[in-house]
């Protein structure tokens, strides 16, 4: 037991150790409150005394959520020696957290945007007050878990830090080899004499290498054998990376360096994401202090990511999940341009179906407006043009080979792969499901929606043919009317005029019984598709792969677990050791059946309702584009029958003219006046019926317009 006079610690507790320095978890005599107790070995007093007291000072004029409190300086009561007292984080370090096998490919998004945003607030308030920190990794970054259970993650360890203005420099070396910029790393790891200098971007080559082994699990910068033991090769990699590149791997030795400019694929980061971070770090993880960003550029980079809002896209056709990153204010035009740079999908042929709706973006619309999206309520979008579906993007799970030579610490580590690998296949077979359930209730809206607008057309189809029949009573009365009214043997423009109305609308019918004809044809191929989708929805709510899935994972967490301690003990007893063995047959038999499930069942289901989408997709494309054909060939329709409603109107509005000439030739004398008066009466009767008729039929013709135009 070691104390202060007001905190106490066992030297057992250790929380971490460094070149200069142990840090150990204790205790608050009066209040038993948790700490953090740093104590410096003699190594720490072999430096000049104002760097000793530098820590001190720094932690003295920090006051952030970001970064760790200090709470004391105090004297050990053994060695009078001075020691820090520290807020304690359980949570330990960001280190520790991906060294945990569910985060050995990066950090969930989440979780990521939180390191993201606490780091970049924790380095603000460094630069703020001029310091530099000078060992930036993920050691030195700790977690502590909030009242909620959210991380909040800390700055530690300012043994190294020292203040420093944006246009200062400095020629001391600090820091931790994986993560130094390269002109330190030349100097002190290298051991090459040489003049350089350097400035505060030193920090931002930390942030980057820092962030991208947050990402992705692995250091971005990697010799064959490993950053420790080909330091040569590792330098040559780190100032020779081409412009842009974010990464560079040595697969074999003496080989060529695969560059990349992109995060992996089995990074757990959205494409939104990745290409935005990916930006970032090509800009920061620059060698050339000339041209990499400064802290202002960093600063506001990384804060209009933090700052934009995520609305959650799921890509019909191409069966994809996005999540589109945008500004508040941003208008529905850039989220098209966004979702187009993503899908490849341009923004004229982009439609979107929104809790089981068509939902239309006006283009001047502010993100803010937009409906609230997450992964399981998400904005479907819909391709006026069939897409081939791309589906889930992902690296097939790979176990390590399990060697027959019994090692513990061998084996510890190949049970950490094992479990690494299952958490990985668990993830995968997780977005396999969650992409059927968006595949499907995707399907279900459209067929509901195409059964609603093939209603409608039938509906338009019907009424057309009424408006058709009403047409054709009023051409035929009319037809009537002036054959009653007028001698055969006078030839008027109206009759052939009426002629030509017959013919017009007899071509009209022939098109509406075509079109009643493609309507008959789109039921069958509607009838289709909800019998497809009900067999597929049976066989995704049956699947347990899972819950078998996490049966096996809790299996080979339990070996690791095991396999940790055993490691501890270089030599176990006999009997342990068999159990060990046959514990490492197990993880064998485990590791079989995940990878038998996932591509023997997961897999084969996955693919078999990504073939079908692909035929279902295809249907809903051609019933989609026929109904907008037939739409507007029943707009055409309808407007062809207004114009021979009208042109029935305008012959009709002739007949009193003709009537009125009619009954001036009847009443003129004639040498048989008896007969002409009777002739003349008749007609003037007939005429004022037939008057009586075409008022209301007028009527009708004005009621019916009315009815179809509703």
């Amino acid at each position: 037991m070691q104390s202060t006079a007001n905190y106490l610690w066992i030297l057992d507790d250790i929380l971490g150790q460094g070149a200069t320095a142990c840090v150990y978890k204790g205790r608050n005599k009066k209040t038993g409150d948790l700490v953090a107790v740093k104590v410096f070995n003699n190594v720490s007093f072999m430096r000049p005394y104002e760097v000793q007291m530098r820590e001190f000072e720094m932690l003295r004029k920090l006051n952030h959520k970001n970064i760790v409190k200090l709470f004391a300086v105090e004297e050990a009561a053994n060695t009078k020696q001075k020691v820090l007292v520290m807020e304690y984080c359980a949570g330990g370090s960001l280190l520790n957290v991906l060294e945990e096998p569910e985060n050995a490919f990066g950090l969930s998004e989440s979780e990521f945007l939180i390191v993201l945003e606490s780091v970049v607030a924790g380095m603000n308030h460094l630069r703020e007050n001029g310091i530099v920190h000078r060992d930036i990794k993920p050691g030195n970054i700790m977690r502590l878990v909030g009242e909620e259970g959210q991380s909040i993650y800390k700055l530690t360890d300012f043994g190294a830090a020292r203040e420093l203005d944006d246009d200062e420099k400095f020629i001391s070396l600090y820091g931790t080899e994986e993560y130094l910029h390269p002109d330190m790393y030349e100097r002190a790891v290298l051991r090459k004499p040489q003049q350089k200098t350097y400035g505060v971007t030193v920090d931002l080559w930390s942030i980057g290498v820092t962030f991208y082994h947050a990402a992705t699990g692995n250091l971005p910068f990697i010799p064959y054998g490993g950053p420790r033991r080909n330091k040569e090769v590792m330098y040559k990699i780190t100032t020779e990376k081409p412009s842009g590149a974010i990464t560079g791997v040595q697969k074999r030795e003496n080989g060529p360096i695969d560059w990349s400019f992109e995060l992996p694929i089995t990074c757990q980061l959205s494409g939104g994401l990745k290409a935005q971070l990916a930006s970032i770090l090509a800009n920061i993880l620059e060698a050339d202090q000339q041209k990499c960003w400064g802290f202002d550029q960093f600063f506001a980079a990384t804060s209009d990511i933090l700052h934009r809002m995520v609305i959650h896209v799921f890509s019909l056709q191409q069966a994809t999940t996005h999540k589109i990153y945008i500004n508040s204010y941003n208008t529905t035009n850039m989220f098209l341009e966004d979702v187009s740079k993503q899908t490849k999908i341009p923004p004229k042929q982009q439609e979107f179906l929104y809790e089981g709706h068509l939902y239309a973006l006006q283009l001047n619309l502010q993100a803010q407006c937009f409906p609230k999206t997450s992964e399981n309520k998400p904005l479907f979008l819909i391709s006026t043009e069939h897409e081939n579906p791309a589906g889930v993007i992902y690296r097939d799970p790979d176990f390590s080979i399990f060697p027959q030579k019994y090692d513990v610490v061998a084996d510890c580590n190949l049970a950490k792969n094992v479990v690494s690998t299952v958490y990985q296949t668990l993830r995968i077979t997780l977005a396999f499901l969650k992409c059927q359930e968006l595949i499907l209730q995707g399907l279900y809206w459209m067929i509901e929606i195409l059964k609603g607008d093939h209603t409608e057309m039938g509906q338009r189809i019907n009424a057309l043919f009424q408006k058709l029949s009403f047409c054709r009573s009023v051409e035929g009365k009319v037809q009537t009317l002036y054959e009653s009214a007028f001698d055969r043997s006078i030839v008027l423009p109206e009759l052939k005029e009426i002629a030509d109305l017959r013919r017009r609308l007899q071509k009209i019918q022939e098109a509406l019984t075509s079109l009643a004809s493609n309507i008959l044809e789109i039921q069958e191929k509607l009838d289709q598709l909800p019998t497809a989708w009900t067999d597929h929805i049976e066989i995704l709510q049956k699947d347990r792969s899972i819950q078998q899935i996490r049966f096996l994972l809790d299996k080979a967490q339990s070996i690791h677990e095991q396999f940790k301690k055993d490691r501890l003990t270089l030599r176990l007893a006999y009997n342990e050791e068999q159990i060990h063995k046959f514990d490492k047959i197990n993880l064998g038999h485990y590791a079989k059946k995940v990878l038998s499930l996932f591509h023997d069942d997961c897999v084969q289901k996955y693919k078999a309702v990504l073939a079908a989408h692909s035929n279902w997709m295809r249907t809903v494309c051609d019933v989609r584009k026929e109904l907008g054909l037939i739409s507007e060939e029943t707009v055409a329709k309808f407007q062809e029958l207004e114009g021979c409603q009208d042109y029935v109107s305008k012959v009709l509005e002739k007949v009193p003219q003709r009537i009125q000439q009619k009954q001036q030739n009847v009443v003129q004398p004639s040498p048989s006046a008896e007969l002409v008066d009777h002739t003349s009466g008749e007609m003037i009767r007939r005429l004022a019926q037939l008057k009586e008729e075409l008022v209301a039929v007028a009527h009708e013709l004005q009621q019916n317009n009315s009815i179809l135009e509703r």
